[in-house]
């Protein structure tokens, strides 16, 4: 069955006009100043009340516990699996979910069936394989093989350093995992990119910076997130970037009595303008559905919240209504920077024919009014019309 969109306003995220989408099977087939289906098509649903509208690349969370995470306060605090329209409320068409602190009660093979569940209930998934420690977790015994042989697997992580929850590993133990990870990659078509949880510890991404200069592992097989934690971590973030690598922002990130130095995801854009740096190095995800838990200045917990997928688009739509960037170049901050960090690009992170029928529509005010993923709304006009099995 065919689906036309008429007369949005495509970002793709290059601004393009006011436009058709023709989407059958999954995949944008066409986009025209006006598409008129012939008979020949059989059934094409024609969507008019997104005319107007504008429509950007569905988007894309590197970092969401889709399995569950937590667990820093005890078993009590762990927390459910994400449901599918938890995902897609947030604008969120492709996800990658990993493992975190507890590699323990949380094991890779229940991480690779919950992805693969939130794939049949329709958006695109993908996971890291590991958790905080080294040696991590894996599913066939080793982070290469399973880059290899198992098709949803893309990197390892997130790997914790500069992090008293971490392994505390040493430089040779990460440079070990990264050239694990960079030949699975290379072996596997896959970007085989070590996702680094980095904590608030001094050492920031210090031990990075020594492989990526005494070895020859690039710079772009580490994507550190939650740079924006802390202030001397994000200047190494700065750092990172002049070096050619991405940094990856955490949402929903701000100053608190605990993290006094934190800067919010919209601070984090702006010090990077300042710094006249490449915005196509810098990428946000959500860490969503994890426990967050807050600890004083001792290291003891005194507090557990999850984090929610909607707080992605919330803290870039800020950026962008303020002005700090334009749309086009915001949007591609969780879609085509993304996208192409983890080799999905131009499959994933645009618009365009013959790329994947993941769309977001916005409305005027630039609040998400519907959320198509793989050609089938999962949102319409802010209404939930797509549900996983057990939300049913």
């Amino acid at each position: 069955m065919f689906l036309l969109l008429k007369g949005l306003n495509v970002y793709s995220p290059e601004p393009i006009g006011k436009k058709d989408i023709l989407i059958c099977c999954e995949k944008v087939i066409k986009i025209a100043d006006q598409i008129k289906p012939f008979k020949e098509f059989g059934d094409v649903e024609i969507v008019e009340e997104v005319e107007g509208l504008t429509a950007v690349p569905g988007f894309i969370d590197q970092h969401v516990h889709i399995a569950g995470g937590g667990g820093e306060g005890g078993p009590s605090t762990r927390t459910p699996e994400i449901t599918l329209s938890d995902i897609t409320k947030g604008g969120i068409t492709t996800v990658v979910g990993l493992l975190g602190t507890d590699g323990i009660t949380r094991g890779m093979a229940s991480l690779l069936a919950k992805a693969r569940a939130l794939e049949q209930e329709g958006i695109t998934t993908y996971i890291y394989t590991g958790a905080y420690e080294i040696p991590t977790r894996t599913l066939t015994g080793s982070v290469r093989s399973d880059l290899v042989l198992i098709d949803k697997v893309i990197g390892t992580g997130e790997i914790a350093i500069s992090d008293h929850r971490s392994a505390q590993p040493t430089v040779e133990d990460l440079t070990k995992l990264a050239a694990e990870a960079r030949v699975g990659g290379l072996l596997g078509g896959k970007p085989g990119i070590v996702h680094l949880h980095v904590g608030d510890g001094i050492r920031g991404l210090s031990p990075i910076f020594e492989i990526v200069e005494k070895t020859e592992i690039p710079i772009t097989q580490f994507v550190p997130t939650h740079i924006n934690r802390a202030s001397h971590l994000f200047e190494h973030g700065l750092k990172f970037i002049e070096m050619g690598g991405t940094i990856d922002l955490t949402s929903d990130i701000k100053p608190d009595p605990h993290s006094k130095t934190a800067l919010t995801p919209k601070e984090a854009i702006k010090k990077v303008l300042e710094n006249k740096l490449p915005i196509e190095k810098v990428t946000i995800s959500s860490d969503s559905n994890g426990s967050i838990p807050v600890f004083d200045e001792n290291k003891k917990l005194v507090k557990v919240m999850v984090g929610s997928t909607e707080t992605l688009y919330r803290d870039l739509r800020e950026v962008i209504i303020e002005g700090i960037v334009p749309l086009e170049k915001g949007i591609k901050i969780i879609t085509e920077n993304v996208a192409k960090v983890l080799n999905l690009y131009p499959r994933k992170g645009c618009i365009s024919e013959k790329s994947d029928a993941d769309i977001v529509i916005l409305d005027k005010d630039l609040n998400i009014h519907s959320v198509i993923a793989r050609g089938k709304f999962m949102i319409r006009e802010g209404k939930v019309v797509k549900k996983g099995f057990f939300e049913e």
